[in-house]
């Protein structure tokens, strides 16, 4: 299946899971990305009803991830897909001191540069199926 660049440019793959490829976004924030590995699906309404159930419980398990091995206040999560279509959903682990507290996340960028550490701790944490 082919990702869209932009996705690819934005993340760094963390791993595969039934359904989706588990992406960090290039952010201060522990913000996930979930990409469902089909083709030519923008709508979670499109997935099989068997992969709409997948995709919940892997947006679940990355929910509960986030929480217990991050630095949370609260989640957002997210399927807006306006600029790339190619469906996938944002998990956004969101802080009461971080940029956009207490408004939405979507559009604002980070100004602080990535920490290639974040990626070894989600890799340390994340299950290898």
């Amino acid at each position: 299946m082919k990702i869209n660049e932009r996705i690819l440019l934005d993340t760094v793959f963390l791993i595969e899971l039934e359904l989706c490829q588990v992406r960090l976004m290039r952010d201060e924030l522990d913000w996930f990305m979930l990409l469902p590995m089909r083709d030519k699906i923008t709508e979670i309404h499109q997935l099989s009803p068997e992969d709409q159930l997948q995709l919940m419980k892997e947006v679940s398990y990355i929910s509960q991830l986030l929480e217990s091995k991050g630095t949370v206040d609260k989640i957002n999560i997210g399927a807006i897909g306006n600029i790339v279509s190619q469906l996938h959903i944002h998990i956004v682990g969101r802080t009461t001191r971080d940029r956009a507290w207490p408004n939405t996340i979507w559009g604002t960028k980070t100004t602080r540069p990535f920490n290639e550490e974040r990626v070894n701790h989600w890799l340390l944490h994340i299950r290898k199926d």
